[in-house]
C-alpha cells in the first residue's frame, strides 16, 4: 500500500498497521463525498490484504461531523443510498481490528465513524455525541444501533434524543473509549503500541475473534466452535503451541 500525502485521507504504511488520517483540518475533518470515496478505496485495499487500521483526524479534531453543505442538498434517494452508512459499515467489517484515535470533536458522522472502530482511545479534549436532531435529521449512519450496544440504552437515548455531547471523562466512564492519553500524539502512540501487540498475534486467530465478536447472540456457540475447528487444524497453532511448551520446558 502506497503512502497518500494529499487528498481528504492521508494513508501511511507504518509496518505493523496502516495509519489513515482524515485530512480536512480547515473543515475540522467534516466528512464529505470525497472522504467517503477514499474510505471505500482504503477498505478495498484492507479487505484484499488485511492489516490493523488506525484512524485519526488532522489538526486537533477527529471529525466534527458530516459536511453540512452536502447534506443540505441531499434528498430521499440519497438517504436511502446510505452514503455514509455503507462506508462506516465497511470500516467496521474490516478483517483486522480498527483503532480510532479521538482528539477534539467527534460529532455526528464523525462520532458514527468512531463507533465503527473496534477500539477507541481518547484525549482530554474529546467531545463526542450526536446532535443530528438539531439539524432536522437523525443519526442514521450507525449510531442508532451501535451506540446502544456500546454504552447501553439509557445513555444512548440521552445522546440521541437529547443531543447530549460527552466530554472525555464521561466517554471513559461510559466505556465509549477504553483509555485517555495526554494529547493527540500520546493517543496515537498508545494506538500504535496496541497495533504492534496485535501484529505479534496470529492474524487468523485475530480475524476469527473479530468475526465471533460481531456475530449475534443466537449464532453462539456454534460460530465459536466452527472458527475454533478451523484454527485447531492450522500449522500456525501447532507452531505457536509447540514454542510455548518448549519455553516452559526450558524454564524448569
Amino acid at each position: 500500500m502506497t503512502t497518500e500525502q494529499t487528498g481528504p485521507l492521508r494513508i501511511e504504511d507504518r509496518g505493523t498497521h496502516i495509519l489513515a488520517t482524515l485530512n480536512r483540518p480547515e473543515k475540522r475533518n467534516a466528512i464529505d463525498q470525497d472522504l467517503i470515496d477514499a474510505l471505500h478505496e482504503l477498505c478495498a485495499d484492507l479487505e484484499a490484504a488485511p492489516r490493523t487500521l488506525i484512524i485519526r483526524g488532522a489538526g486537533g479534531d477527529f471529525a466534527a461531523g458530516a459536511d453540512i453543505a452536502q447534506l443540505r442538498e441531499r434528498r430521499a434517494p440519497e438517504a436511502r443510498e446510505g452514503i455514509n452508512t455503507r462506508a462506516f459499515m465497511r470500516v467496521h467489517a474490516l478483517p483486522m481490528p480498527v483503532i480510532a484515535v479521538l482528539d477534539g470533536y467527534a460529532l455526528g458522522g464523525g462520532a458514527e465513524l468512531a463507533y465503527a472502530a473496534d477500539i477507541r482511545i481518547g484525549t482530554p479534549t474529546l467531545k463526542i455525541g450526536n446532535p443530528e436532531t438539531g439539524l432536522g435529521i437523525i443519526a442514521a449512519a450507525g449510531a442508532s444501533w451501535r451506540l446502544r450496544e456500546l454504552v447501553g440504552e439509557p445513555l444512548a437515548a440521552e445522546i440521541l434524543l437529547a443531543g447530549r455531547v460527552l466530554d472525555a471523562d464521561a466517554a471513559l466512564a461510559a466505556g465509549l473509549v477504553t483509555r485517555l492519553a495526554d494529547d493527540g500524539s500520546a493517543a496515537l502512540e498508545a494506538a500504535e503500541r496496541t497495533a504492534a501487540r496485535i501484529a505479534k498475534l496470529d492474524a487468523a486467530a485475530v480475524q476469527a475473534t473479530k468475526r465471533v465478536l460481531a456475530a449475534p447472540r443466537v449464532a453462539h456457540p456454534e460460530i465459536d466452535l466452527a472458527e475454533q475447528a478451523i484454527l485447531f487444524e492450522s500449522p500456525e497453532k501447532e507452531r505457536r503451541m509447540t514454542e510455548f511448551l518448549e519455553r516452559k520446558q526450558e524454564q524448569r
